[in-house]
């Protein structure tokens, strides 16, 4: 860590996912008409920030350089990436520590810079978080002289792919909807991987492969074939940009893939295999431990058709079923609106917003002080579903709105197969989207599915009675530990001052609702 002062650094932005910074690589201007910067990320154990082509999900770190004085512009370079996956869901980018080189072009080439930098990024583990950082950082005029981060930066510029790395493009060749780079190494490859990127000025990330390649390597790893489908046949004569990565070496290189043969592989899973996958993610996404509060909401709503007529159990959990599965296609459809104007998509994207997360918080609060018995006030039948009105809702509408809302609260988990399964489906089109996310309703649907066919599990539990309200209490106290959870997401996003305001309003509200019941 640079003590403060120290030249050719700004002041450490620190997180506690991630601490970042803009660096030098020398002390003062000099007489040259740009300099070498660095953008650092020092990540802490199992979270990552994304490269420019981020995959599956992410987006990748920009900054906005106004403000800035003696500055034309500044581009960033991109060291090799490594391929990231969880649960399915592919993404490439960097974990621990990265310097992002940066050629920054003077407008006077001697006169002093004042640099002004403000850096938004996305950072993932299990959840992702959206970051930012405003860093400031002055070089004087003068001669200056190599900087303490000099070696630094030019240790993760030897990391840019570059035709100097011992790699060379041997063949590029497309047949239908399969792609594949053929290249030469020296010395031999060990792990080579590859990510192709669409036409220059399509912008970075627009989808051109689905996955990771299939690797044949040959003559001792001097040789390297990579196969990969693309998500919709891909004419010849159009420009592509390709980068190989092997360890910390890389090529890039824009070229046209030709018209030709490919290596037969074995074929990776179709569409039928898919929608079984998105079955099983669904069905298994109901156990992911964040999904407390869509317990809560099943806990009640099961135990409150306890000898009811089996008319009305079945109608109940069939509306259910139906909230979740149209509740996925509502959640399809955004996600194919924002992959066709150009957004980065990936699952639970809406977490991510800090509006969002503050209703989230409201609403699970005004859930748990309702499970409380803190206020009793009917609710619209759109949301009686979880209380009073709230966990044991007494209309269609309610229970429709009670699966519409457990999804809502799922989207947040990953689990086996859903990766998978919405990995492929935002790899494609709208109908395959629409498809498999209706499929993932279904599988989350299963248990409501079940009680509707079989209505006498429900009819054979006790009727409800006082025992339900020492259940609502601790169903509620649930709820609100996910509230937790999401104030300390919005901290990470907003800071400290802002989640304390936001809890500070929700326990007066807790309160005024409390004192108002007594």
């Amino acid at each position: 860590m640079a003590p403060l002062g120290e030249p050719g650094t700004s002041e450490w932005v620190r997180g506690d996912q991630a601490d970042v910074r803009l660096i030098a690589a020398r002390t003062a201007v000099g007489g040259q008409d740009a300099l070498r910067l660095g953008l650092q990320f020092d990540l802490k154990p199992g979270w990552k920030v994304y490269w420019r082509s981020p995959g599956d999900a992410g987006y990748p770190p920009s900054i906005d350089w106004t403000g800035s004085d003696n500055l034309v512009d500044a581009t960033i370079e991109w060291p090799v990436p490594h391929r990231f996956e969880l649960f399915g869901i592919q993404t490439a980018g960097y974990d621990h520590q990265v310097v992002l080189p940066i050629t920054a072009r003077l407008t006077e080439p001697g006169r002093p810079v004042q640099l002004a930098a403000a850096v938004e990024y996305l950072i993932c583990s299990e959840i992702c978080i959206p970051g930012d950082a405003t860093l400031a950082l002055s070089l004087p005029a003068g001669p200056g002289g190599p900087s303490d981060f000099a070696h630094l930066i030019e240790r993760f510029q030897a990391k840019v792919p570059s035709a100097g790395h011992g790699i060379a493009l041997d063949r590029f060749t497309v047949a239908g909807e399969t792609l594949e780079v053929s290249v030469t190494a020296d010395p031999p490859l060990t792990a080579p991987d590859v990510f192709v990127e669409g036409p220059l000025g399509d912008g970075a990330g627009d989808g051109v492969v689905s996955g990771a390649p299939k690797v044949h390597l040959a003559d001792g790893g001097r040789r390297a074939t990579l196969t990969m489908p693309l998500l919709a046949a891909q004419a010849p004569n159009t420009a592509l940009t390709v980068t190989v990565v092997d360890g910390d070496r890389g090529l890039e290189v824009q070229a046209e893939p030709v018209a030709g043969t490919v290596r037969v592989e074995d074929e990776g899973l179709g569409l039928a295999a898919i929608l079984g996958l998105a079955v099983l993610g669904g069905l298994i996404l109901n156990l992911m431990p964040c999904v407390l509060p869509v317990l809560s909401l099943k806990v009640m709503g099961f135990v409150s058709h306890g000898g009811a007529a089996r008319g009305e159990v079945r109608a109940a959990f069939l509306a259910s079923a139906a909230g979740i599965v149209v509740a996925f296609l509502v959640l399809a459809g955004v996600l194919a609106g924002l992959k066709m104007a150009g957004s980065a998509v990936g699952w639970g994207i809406q977490f991510q917003q800090p509006l969002f997360l503050i209703g989230m918080i409201a609403l699970l609060t005004l859930f748990a002080a309702n499970l409380w018995g803190f206020f009793e006030v009917p609710l619209p039948s759109w949301l009686s579903g979880a209380g009073g009105g709230l966990g044991a809702p007494r209309t269609l509408a309610g229970h429709f709105s009670a699966g519409a809302f457990a999804t809502l609260l799922a989207t947040p988990c990953s689990a086996p197969f859903l990766g998978t399964a919405v990995g492929f489906a935002l790899a494609r089109g709208p109908l395959e989207i629409g498809l498999i996310f209706a499929t993932l309703g279904v599988g989350m649907a299963v248990p409501y599915l079940a009680i509707a066919a079989f209505p006498a599990l429900a009819q054979k539990l006790p009727r409800p009675g006082r025992w339900m309200l020492w259940l609502k209490v601790v169903l509620g106290f649930a709820l609100a530990g996910t509230a937790l959870w999401l104030l300390a997401v919005l901290m990470a996003q907003l800071g400290s001052e802002a989640a304390a305001l936001v809890a500070g309003l929700m326990a007066a509200v807790v309160a005024a609702l409390a004192l108002r019941h007594r």
